[in-house]
């Protein structure tokens, strides 16, 4: 069956061909064969954006086969990795390696070419997204040609490519800057949301990985401090029983208990909403990087997520603060916010300018077209400029007015795919169609 829906359910596509190349040789073979027929061809990651993104009625590209690490440089810190590989495995055979990634986001379902070409991020002031550690990325290009590109090599390419959309080409290798594996130390733990909103600009110049959740209709918000310890520190990671408890019992097994509850009977997700801001517990350990940074999530939602200047995040969630009560649905999700450095990126959200991420969501099956249509209106206020892989309603015109660079983008992705052999719909929107294609 070719049949394909993403983790969230708000994207399915069913291609005439799927493809699953086990080489660079087999990519470029598939991707030069489409092009040559006029067929449009597009690559699967592991589905977990919200978006369209992967979706084609053409040819798709399976890539679970082609996974793994390809080579490393220990002495540079260097490590070449197969673009198929998931976030999941890559972090355990860098563990493997006595090495580990500089930064991570709270997933690691993700494959590192989808990562890295929708922009995905963790948190950290002082620290940028994934797509920040890659040193050189190998590409098939529309034409079937493998090119490889870095900041010395092919530079515009490289700085298209590092958040690329799959506009570009298909991504066959990433090479990445990784560090020597190290431990963070966390301290979660239940605070008063005036608090953490007046002092969030110490927090999280204080913390080298800081993020918050607030809990819609709570007092509360659990803060996340994660940072990085001494080499030769000792890890302290939680129980056995208690990481069962914590995480597989409150938060999958009772709190999508509660997601089902107010779901169908939606008067119950405010008093809910009240309870968990309340329940919320401290916890404090230490762990290999990968391990603190990963969170395991099982209950499905959607959901919308905007980078904006960190100056503006107190009147932004001000602002959402003031929503969230006059909305006709409830909202039985937290809202969670982090940070990010500013990049040179030229499709970064955090391009240009130290940024502050806020993240809504909402349960599968519950409405939220209101809420998310609230958000965008707040963010657009300030110049947000929503994640590549999650849920908006901007199309080209909009989104070049974010971008200082996206001409240039769209100059080189005119350069290496003329055609649009790599289009599909949401790219034609987010984008704009490839002028000769």
């Amino acid at each position: 069956m070719s049949g394909w829906t993403n983790w969230a359910g708000t994207a399915s596509a069913d291609p005439r061909r799927v493809h699953a190349p086990h080489s660079v040789a087999e990519l470029a073979e598939v991707v030069a064969g489409a092009a040559a027929e006029g067929r449009r061809v597009r690559a699967r990651g592991s589905g977990h954006s919200f978006t369209p993104i992967a979706v084609t009625d053409s040819d798709a590209l399976d890539l679970s086969g082609w996974t793994g690490i390809a080579s490393v440089d220990a002495d540079a810190g260097l490590v070449t990795v197969r673009s198929g590989t998931t976030l999941h495995h890559l972090n355990a055979e860098l563990d493997a390696l006595g090495l580990a990634m500089t930064n991570l986001g709270d997933i690691d379902a993700q494959t590192i070419a989808g990562a890295v070409s929708t922009g995905t991020h963790g948190t950290g002031a002082r620290f940028g997204g994934i797509s920040t550690q890659i040193a050189r990325l190998e590409l098939v290009l529309a034409d079937g040609s493998v090119v490889t590109c870095s900041a010395d090599r092919k530079p515009d390419l490289f700085q298209a490519a590092r958040v690329g959309l799959g506009a570009l080409g298909v991504i066959s290798h990433v090479t990445l800057r990784c560090e020597p594996a190290f431990v963070l130390s966390a301290r979660e733990r239940p605070e008063p949301l005036e608090q953490v909103f007046e002092w969030f600009d110490e927090f999280a110049a204080q913390n080298d990985h800081f993020e918050f959740f607030w809990f819609p209709y709570g007092k509360n918000a659990l803060v996340k401090r994660n940072n990085r310890e001494p080499a030769g520190t000792p890890r302290k990671p939680l129980r056995r029983a208690r990481q069962f408890f914590d995480y597989e019992i409150m938060e999958n097994a009772a709190f999508g208990t509660l997601c089902r509850l107010g779901r169908a009977v939606p008067r119950l997700v405010r008093p809910f909403g009240r309870f968990a801001s309340t329940a919320l517990s401290a916890r404090e350990y230490s762990d290999l990087s990968h391990r603190v940074f990963v969170s395991h999530r099982r209950v499905r939602f959607v959901e919308s997520e905007y980078a904006i200047p960190r100056e503006t995040l107190r009147d932004v969630l001000g602002e959402l603060r003031a929503l969230v009560p006059r909305l006709e649905h409830p909202v039985a999700f937290p809202v969670e916010v982090r940070v990010a450095a500013a990049d040179d990126i030229w499709l970064s959200t955090a391009h240009g300018r130290d940024s502050a991420y806020v993240a809504i969501h909402q349960f599968v099956g519950m409405p939220y077209h209101e809420y998310f249509a609230g958000f965008a209106a707040i963010v657009a206020r300030v110049g947000g400029r929503p994640h590549w892989g999650k849920m908006h309603d901007l199309d080209a015109t909009a989104l070049a007015k974010l971008y200082p660079r996206f001409d240039d983008f769209r100059r080189v992705r005119e350069e290496v795919d003329p055609t649009g052999v790599f289009a599909n719909p949401h790219l034609d929107r987010v984008l704009g169609p490839v002028r000769s294609g």
